[in-house]
């Protein structure tokens, strides 16, 4: 994506929120996360496989660490770090990101920290300009869910939509509010069998002047076998503000 482009979508994702967001409630806890160890394939649209990824979660009492690794053919790496609570309600209590490499527009290592109330930000534009580091303090609201928006969708009650935060670095960290909405019930072909999912649109809330600078949002997809036992099967849609679309399921 052009340098100039880029700009022009930072300036824009500054008018989506206020400085200090409202919160709305957390997404109260119906299936708590347990162990588990998956291997995600990430596709173009056209099938091409790209990375292959690895996810590792582990609860330590009300506590989850999940962190989710793709490692692309061309050399590229997506490393995203989740420390969430599962108690009443999901709380995120630290976030870090690290994106790099050809397939991303810059490169970028970000990361929040609800107990120090702290974020930190290494940003590289493109290969020739210099590293900016940013730090400073951050308030997390209730609300906050980056890396966990497929599990909330497991735990949504039934056709009701729900709206959320996340952190957007840019490369300042600013609040979006998204859109989780069940769109369609869909039939999903997974070996031999067809499972009955959700299909969810995620889709940020902007502002009047962000939404005239930016008509052209993809919405982000992700389909939920529900059930006493919810599963995520499937996701469509940008990595990344403005990326390609890409697919994320399990072969």
């Amino acid at each position: 994506m052009p340098r100039a482009t880029v700009g022009a979508l930072l300036v824009a994702l500054s008018f989506v929120v206020g400085a200090v967001p409202a919160a709305a409630e957390p997404i109260a806890v119906r299936f708590t996360e347990g162990i588990m160890r998956g291997f995600p394939v990430l596709r173009s649209q056209s099938g091409e496989k790209l990375a292959q990824g690895e996810l590792v979660q582990i609860p330590r009492g009300d506590v989850v660490e999940s962190r989710l690794i793709f490692r692309f053919k061309d050399g590229s790496l997506y490393d995203e770090r989740v420390v969430f609570s599962q108690r009443d309600v999901f709380t995120l209590l630290s976030y870090r990101i690290v994106q790099r490499g050809p397939s991303f527009p810059e490169s970028l290592e970000g990361s929040v920290d609800r107990s120090s109330g702290r974020y930190e930000v290494r940003y590289k534009g493109d290969e020739d300009s210099p590293e900016e580091t940013l730090k400073g303090q951050i308030d997390l609201p209730s609300d906050v869910y980056n890396g966990l928006l497929s599990t909330l969708m497991k735990n949504m009650p039934a056709g009701n939509p729900a709206t959320v935060q996340i952190v957007a670095f840019t490369p300042k960290p600013r609040f979006v509010k998204m859109l989780l909405k069940p769109a369609a019930e869909d039939l999903m072909q997974v070996n031999d069998v067809a499972v009955a999912t959700t299909r969810f649109v995620v889709r940020p809330q902007l502002g009047l002047f962000a939404s005239l600078l930016i008509a052209d949002i993809p919405d982000v997809k992700c389909w939920i076998a529900g059930g006493e036992a919810p599963a995520f099967l499937r996701f469509e849609g940008p990595l990344y503000f403005m990326g390609p679309i890409w697919r994320i399921d399990w072969s």
